[in-house]
């Protein structure tokens, strides 16, 4: 009886070992996949935000160099030249 009751011991405390184990398995599994997905999404937003200022400062400078040759025109007389050339 005694040897029963050890065995049933041994082999609780065994699958409980293998339980503990599978949980920090799928603990450390589920915190991988959550910090591949949040660095996912950081990039793709620094990604798109990057896009929008390089796109930004495109626009502005051509507007400005845009401005720059309309003044200069208006300054010298010639945007009648400019507007057929």
């Amino acid at each position: 009886m005694l040897v029963v009751a050890v065995a049933v011991v041994v082999t609780v405390e065994a699958v409980v070992a293998v339980v503990v184990t599978v949980e920090v398995v799928v603990v450390m599994i589920v915190v991988v996949v959550v910090v591949v997905v949040v660095l996912t999404v950081v990039v793709t937003v620094v990604v798109v935000v990057v896009v929008v200022v390089v796109v930004v400062v495109v626009v502005v400078v051509v507007v400005v160099v845009v401005v720059v040759v309309v003044v200069k025109a208006l300054a010298t007389g010639s945007l009648k030249t400019l507007k057929h050339s």
